[in-house]
């Protein structure tokens, strides 16, 4: 799926508000980023340059693709360009802030929500105000005085207007329009780096707030939505308030969702599937119940089974996840999750051997502590954590046990 630039254009919509001037520039398609870039900074001139970072590498540990040498190129053609100053943001920047503004070589970088501190930012350059110790703010050279916060109520940030994302979704052969309803996850997964960028609590627009946008979209002429949360299902009560004002609306919408396999219920379930609901991505990652003990997930295999027998029910395409090789896998461990996962009889199921190492997560401690990580180690560059005894023969099992399942990927 080719992803649509929903975060900067949260950050622009904000930006517009806050009475500056702004204009996005989305690089997905363009064949010559250079000439794009030359246009877009001559035709506005700009005097500050907003870079977004969603991914810093694929997470693939068989031959990992690092994604900065991109961005590194974009910082440098800004600069060869204009002389306003250049401002990381997204978040992948906001899980490395001072290791990316480093490697990049921008002037400064925004670790939070960029809705709140670019304009903010913004107001004090206008106004050559002194920047040092505004909180989220990283400056080069100068080490940060204060740390990121987080908006409560989601309703404060604006959702971006459709027109500014009209040009991404027409250059993109079949546009699934990104939508967010709820940003933070207190679920905190041994792995997972959500808590880090967007927080532990989860915060909301309300439902009213989130249909009324999906209406435009549907003015527009578009119908196809993928609902970006990390949870779709939490809290539950939500969910269910959501889904069926999109039913009272009568809108004719097809979306996609992530759901934890846990705190799911047929009414839910139900729901969904009204509200043109027509795949999920079930993270379950493991089909042993001791793993998922270590990966910190809170729900049983048998809620896996259950969720997903609901879904099948409500003829919801499932596709599941197995992220394998993680701390305590053994052979065993692995061959019960290929086996549970064959019992669900998923439309389609992910393979991944080794977890992504992130900062500031259990993985980190654990990874540093058996000695496979050095203390720490700056983790921008990829490093993966997998089981030393395994490291040979995963990849290679799984490529076996995939290679006669039609709907299993690598």
């Amino acid at each position: 799926m080719a992803v649509m630039p929903l975060g900067p254009a949260c950050v622009a919509e904000a930006v517009k508000r806050a009475g500056h001037e702004t204009a996005l520039l989305d690089l997905m398609f363009e064949t010559d980023m250079r000439a794009a870039l030359a246009q877009a900074i001559a035709s506005t001139k700009p005097e500050c340059i907003g870079i977004s970072v969603r991914n810093v590498d694929d997470q693939t540990m068989q031959s990992p693709r690092f994604l900065l040498g991109n961005v590194k190129e974009v910082v440098k053609i800004c600069r060869s360009l204009s002389s306003a100053p250049l401002v990381l943001g997204g978040a992948g920047y906001t899980i490395f802030p001072e290791e990316a503004l480093v490697y990049l070589g921008a002037d400064m970088g925004v670790e939070g929500e960029g809705e709140v501190l670019f304009p903010a930012l913004l107001s004090a350059l206008e106004k050559g105000d002194d920047i040092m110790g505004m909180p989220g703010i990283h400056i080069a050279g100068e080490r940060p005085q204060c740390s990121k916060a987080f908006v409560k109520n989601l309703d404060l940030l604006p959702l971006p207007d459709p027109e500014l994302l009209l040009s991404a979704a027409a250059h993109n052969p079949e546009p699934w329009i990104p939508a967010q309803t709820r940003r933070g996850c207190p679920m905190r997964c041994s792995y997972c780096s959500t808590a880090n960028i967007e927080g532990a609590a989860i915060r909301r627009h309300s439902p009213q707030t989130v249909v009324a946008w999906l209406e435009k979209w549907v003015s527009a002429g578009y119908g196809n939505f993928y609902f970006v949360d990390n949870t779709f299902n939490l809290p539950v009560s939500y969910a269910k308030t959501l889904c069926r004002l999109i039913c009272e609306k009568g809108m004719d919408i097809t979306w996609c969702a992530i759901v934890y396999p846990g705190r799911l219920d047929a009414e839910l379930v139900t729901l969904m599937a009204q509200a043109g609901c027509k795949q999920v991505s079930l993270g379950f990652e493991s089909g042993s119940e001791k793993i998922l003990r270590n990966m910190n997930k809170r729900f049983s295999l048998e809620d896996v089974r259950a969720a997903s027998r609901l879904f099948a029910k409500q003829e919801v395409a499932r596709m599941g996840f197995l992220l394998l090789g993680g701390p305590g896998e053994t052979q065993e461990t692995v061959e019960e999750s290929l086996s549970f996962a064959d019992s669900l009889q998923l439309d389609a199921l992910r393979l991944t051997a080794g977890i992504r190492i992130y900062p500031n997560t259990p993985l980190a401690v654990i990874a540093e502590e058996q000695g496979l990580i050095e203390s720490r180690r700056n983790l921008l560059s990829p490093a993966f954590y997998i089981v030393p005894e395994l490291a040979a023969w995963l990849p290679e099992r799984l490529k076996e046990w995939a290679a006669s399942r039609p709907n299993a990927m690598l």
